[in-house]
């Protein structure tokens, strides 16, 4: 007779039930596991007869064969380990089989029988409770598919502690969330001298979700500025901190079960391949754009990445969806993130400064900033040049608004974006708006029109970079109290876009 136990297959962030299908037969001796198994997962065998072997249980001599359901989905990790015990377990009438079949496990063995936690648990979790199952993992994984609520997740330091608990010997008591994770006091805005225009596109690009890039001479503080942008972005939402939570719950960050509403800030080095931005490797695991998913991805020294990496972003920043191909996957990863990036103006970095004229202009800054596509410089909404600072302002007090009240504006800018897109659950910023949506929320007077109209003329603009400045501006409305666009924040947003010889 067959005994049952259940897992997940992970497929991006998505976890896909497996039933692991346990028989033992009369025949030749042999353990073995079909349904186009891994090597972590055919190694499974070895762990399982071990943790075996150390609780005084001995496989019988006779033929063990574990089958993945389905057989022709591909399945890796060692989080097999745990469901195929249970279901060999079952199988020899040690443990209830139909208790058995109720439960959704996960979780890796070591050879003493000890369970070592995997990730993914938050994803298996909710996929247990869709199929109305009890989850059964690690002690360590225990606190964050707890965060679900919806499932009881029955959490166990070994497999005799599972065994006992099965049995009612010594009922394991279901386990509770992770605490909340709190960051470091965030750097404060103030701490950055003079830079009063940057300061205030940060401030917009935050509101609305915009992409930033910052271009100037080395040390006038464009990664600082960066630096202090989680500082006044608001918390993640409860949906946004489980979707990004779940996301690195698949790449195994979720320290001990907790889960931040602070939002993601990534800023992988330029030597960082196309694999670790965009996802990929042999286990097509996600990349740096996903786990910037409702947060920042930050790239300085833009013009230093390679060409091929910054070319497979312009997708991505467009539908907020990245897709990993590869020969036995083809996986979709979530990555609606805002892009902020930071560039010196040339290789030497002062060609726009007039106290250290670079010997090379100005195709030295051609060159270098030619290294970043026009398609991929039309999707910044915001382009500012990052002006160096005068050594005198470095001995002043610290001036303009704190982090803390920036954030306020921002804030309370996001309440009304969420207000004004409540029938439009893709859209959550300005920065999402698009087609007759866009239209409406942008609605401009005849004075406007004619400025759009006039710059978009003069300076060449694509079409994307047309509707960019009109998601610009009503951010800018926001932040004043989310009144009609007017002729005035159409021009800052005009302004803040940097038009370069690309666009001209």
């Amino acid at each position: 007779m067959v005994a049952q136990s259940y897992t997940v297959a992970f497929q991006g962030v998505e976890a896909s039930p497996v039933e692991v299908q346990c028989a033992v037969t009369v025949g030749v001796p042999a353990f073995a596991i079909v349904g186009l198994p891994d090597k972590a997962v055919s190694e499974a065998r070895e762990r399982v007869r071990s943790a075996l072997t150390g609780m005084g249980i001995a496989l019988p001599s006779k033929r063990i064969t574990v089958n993945l359901s389905p057989a022709d989905m591909p399945k890796e990790g060692s989080h097999f380990d745990l469901p195929i015990a249970l279901g060999l377990l079952a199988a020899l009438d040690i443990l209830p089989r139909d208790v058995v079949a109720g439960c959704m496990a996960l979780g890796e063995l070591s050879l003493d029988g000890t369970l070592v936690p995997v990730p993914g648990a938050l994803p298996a979790a909710m996929t247990a409770a869709e199929t109305d199952r009890t989850l059964i993992c690690p002690h360590g994984s225990g606190p964050e598919a707890a965060w679900v609520g919806t499932c009881t997740v029955i959490a166990a330091r070994t497999l005799v502690d599972l065994v006992r608990h099965f049995t009612g010997q010594s009922p394991i008591r279901p386990a509770t969330p992770g605490e909340l994770t709190r960051d470091a006091q965030p750097r404060d805005l103030r701490d950055v001298k003079g830079q009063e225009r940057a300061k205030r596109a940060l401030e917009i690009a935050a509101a609305g979700r915009h992409h930033l890039l910052f271009v100037g001479t080395p040390g006038s503080g464009k990664s600082m500025l960066a630096a202090r942008l989680p500082g006044i972005l608001p918390p993640l939402s409860p949906q946004e901190a489980l979707e990004t939570s779940m996301i690195h719950s698949v790449a195994g960050l979720l320290n001990e079960g907790g889960i931040s509403r602070n939002r993601p800030f990534r800023d992988p080095h330029h030597t960082a391949s196309m694999a670790a931005i965009i996802g990929g490797g042999r286990s097509a695991k996600p990349g740096e754009a996903s786990l910037a998913h409702n947060g920042v991805l930050f790239l300085d020294e833009l013009p230093e990445f390679p060409r091929t990496v910054l070319e497979t972003l312009r997708q991505p920043v467009e539908t907020g969806q990245v897709m990993v191909s590869r020969a036995n996957a083809h996986l979709a990863y979530p990555c609606r993130f805002m892009l902020v990036a930071a560039a010196n103006p040339c290789k030497c970095g002062y060609l726009s400064d007039p106290g250290r004229a670079c010997s090379r202009a100005p195709g030295c800054g051609d060159d270098y900033m030619g290294r970043i596509s026009g398609p991929l410089m039309d999707r910044f909404d915001l382009r500012i040049e990052v002006p160096p600072v005068a050594f005198m302002d470095l001995d002043l007090p610290p001036s303009g608004d704190s982090s803390a009240e920036v954030a306020t504006r921002v804030a309370a800018a996001r309440d009304i974006q969420s207000m004004r897109f409540a029938d439009h659950p893709s859209v959550r910023t300005n920065a999402d708006a698009e087609g007759r949506l866009l239209d409406e929320i942008t609605r401009l007077d005849q004075e406007s029109r004619d400025l759009l109209l006039r710059a978009a003329d003069r300076f060449g603009l694509t079409a994307r970079g047309y509707h960019r400045i009109l998601r610009v501006a009503r951010t800018i409305a926001d932040l004043e109290g989310a009144g009609p666009i007017r002729r005035a924040h159409l021009a800052e947003a005009l302004g803040y876009r940097l038009i370069s010889a690309k666009d001209a």
